[in-house]
């Protein structure tokens, strides 16, 4: 009997189903939108101190896969971030991507002039640790920019 067709069958199918269940863990722009309308909701029910923990902490309810907050003062101060919470406190204003795209100043630019809106530039993800394209989404909130951005 020969075992090598099932074989690679089983192999193709595991390696189909691995790709899937990879495909569904992928934050969607949808995912990315609902998150920074929760995390607005919650910092303006909660107050800034409260709302810039929750979303700052380990098990916040603002992080999810590669999904996750973070807050900017409009001078591109960090108030809170999902995923690294040494960030927190610095100035990050002329932090630029691996393209040099300043995407820190955009960001707060756009902020200035715009209620809500998507950037793209490129960051590491969290989740794989490569420079992976990026599309975040943010809402201006009095004086902050509260986004969440997504893996492409």
């Amino acid at each position: 009997m020969n075992l090598t067709r099932p074989l690679i069958s089983v192999c193709a199918a595991a390696a189909l189903l691995g790709a899937s269940f990879h495909a569904l863990a992928d934050a969607k722009p949808d995912d990315a939108t609902a998150m920074v309308k929760k995390g607005v909701a919650f910092i303006k029910a909660n107050g800034k101190d409260k709302g810039y923990a929750e979303i700052s902490s380990k098990t916040s309810q603002f992080k999810k896969e590669d999904l996750y907050l973070v807050v900017y003062g409009l001078d591109g101060t960090v108030f809170a971030h999902g995923a690294n919470e040494k960030m927190i406190g610095k100035n990050l204003i002329d932090l630029k991507d691996i393209d040099g795209k300043p995407f820190v100043k955009e960001r707060v630019e756009m902020a200035k002039t715009k209620a809500s809106f998507w950037q793209d530039y490129k960051f590491t993800n969290p989740e794989s640790k490569k420079v992976e394209p990026k599309s975040m989404y943010c809402e201006k909130l009095d004086e902050t920019v509260v986004c969440g951005g997504i893996y492409k």
